[in-house]
């Protein structure tokens, strides 16, 4: 075959030009299943002509589909003219390339073929730019398929990421089988508290990455309030914590972390007074960061649960039960997280209690009868 020889000819250059010239009249031939041999010897070859193949990717499909998901000779700037003037099935077998630049990327989602960018989403092995992943949360983040697919990239923009966790949320929320099993209320808490531990949770995995985009988005959507910093702190997030407080008080993060560790409580509070709190409230993070310092918080519940009692305790004693307006939301949200926090310590104890019973409180041994005609059979009770 003349394209198969011309691929892999290594002699004269009059014998390689002729060659040439023969891959040029078959180009032109009226056969589809000519130029479909010629496209078939010249696929995979880096010596093949450009020009004869950026002819064959504008061929009939049944070429071109080969041709624009094989070739290598072809540039981007060949398969983004292929992919403005040819149809689905060409512009899939462009996304089918082994190698694709952000460049080509970009043009395949910008089409707006949902099968197509699904299955850019689901490849692994190329990178997908960070403002496309941005565009595609926003037009597709309803889109439970979308969602699934954007929230595996590890590529995916923090922000973005918690942006789809909220509509999975209310997703969620807006189930009927959720709805008919959680009331309103309590399932508002869980889907709130859901959302503060995402929000926390990825906050502090970008700070251990050196990235502040994502502090710096929820501080433009104001988005950092007093019950995401209590649960920042409270689950031991701290260097989510301390990046929070560093931003509003614009205060070098060095000195914050100095601050938390080891400072008194009349730093923390000129500290967080930078940061814009009220005196009561300003006092009571004080107050918890100073029990923080004790125990570890991003791992022992049994000590997030006696801290956050302690402290409400000594709320309700000082104030006298009577609770100032400014720390009103701040205690309701301790108060929540008291209950969850007392009901995952109180997971453990049935347990370890039934591990060190004594003997005699344990049930008997199933009581085995004899069967004439089969093996002993276990006494049981009859089905209810």
């Amino acid at each position: 075959m003349v394209s198969a020889a011309y691929a892999k000819h290594d002699g004269p250059a009059d014998e390689r030009a002729a060659l040439y010239a023969a891959v040029l009249g078959f180009m032109d031939d009226t056969s589809v299943k000519v130029r479909a041999s010629l496209a078939y010897g010249l696929l995979h070859a880096e010596t093949a002509p450009h020009l004869v193949m950026v002819s064959l990717a504008n061929d009939a499909p049944i070429i071109a589909r080969a041709v624009v998901q094989y070739s290598p000779v072809l540039l981007d700037v060949d398969l983004l003219a292929v992919a403005k003037t040819s149809g689905v099935e060409v512009r899939e077998a462009i996304a089918n390339r082994k190698q694709l630049s952000a460049k080509l990327i970009r043009a395949l989602v910008s089409f707006g073929h949902c099968q197509i960018t699904l299955s850019l989403l689901e490849r692994g092995d190329i990178r997908i730019p960070t403002d496309v992943l941005e565009r595609l949360t926003a037009r597709e983040g309803k889109n439970a398929r979308f969602r699934g697919r954007l929230l595996r990239r590890p590529e995916l923009p923090a922000l973005c990421r918690l942006a789809l966790v909220k509509q999975v949320s209310q997703a969620l929320g807006n189930s009927r089988l959720v709805k008919g099993a959680v009331s309103p209320a309590r399932l508002r808490r869980l889907m709130g508290d859901a959302l503060d531990n995402s929000t926390t949770l990825l906050g502090e995995l970008e700070v251990q990455e050196r990235r502040s985009d994502f502090t710096l988005g929820l501080h433009a959507a104001d988005r950092l309030n007093t019950r995401l910093l209590l649960h920042a702190l409270v689950n031991g997030r701290v260097l989510f914590f301390a990046d929070c407080l560093a931003l509003l008080a614009e205060v070098p993060h060095n000195k914050v972390f100095a601050l938390l560790g080891q400072g008194s409580r009349v730093g923390l509070n000129a500290l967080l007074s930078q940061c814009g709190m009220a005196p009561a409230l300003r006092n009571l993070v004080a107050r918890l960061v100073i029990f923080a310092r004790t125990a570890d918080l991003s791992d022992d519940i049994s000590a997030k649960h006696f801290i956050v009692t302690a402290l409400t305790r000594e709320l309700v004693v000082e104030h006298d039960g009577k609770i100032p307006d400014e720390l009103e939301q701040a205690f309701t949200y301790l108060n929540e997280q008291n209950v969850k926090l007392a009901r995952e310590a109180a997971q453990g104890v049935m347990p370890a209690f039934s591990e060190q019973s004594d003997k005699s409180l344990q049930l008997p041994e199933a009581t085995r009868i004899e069967s004439p005609d089969s093996a002993p059979r276990l006494l049981a009770l009859s089905a209810a």
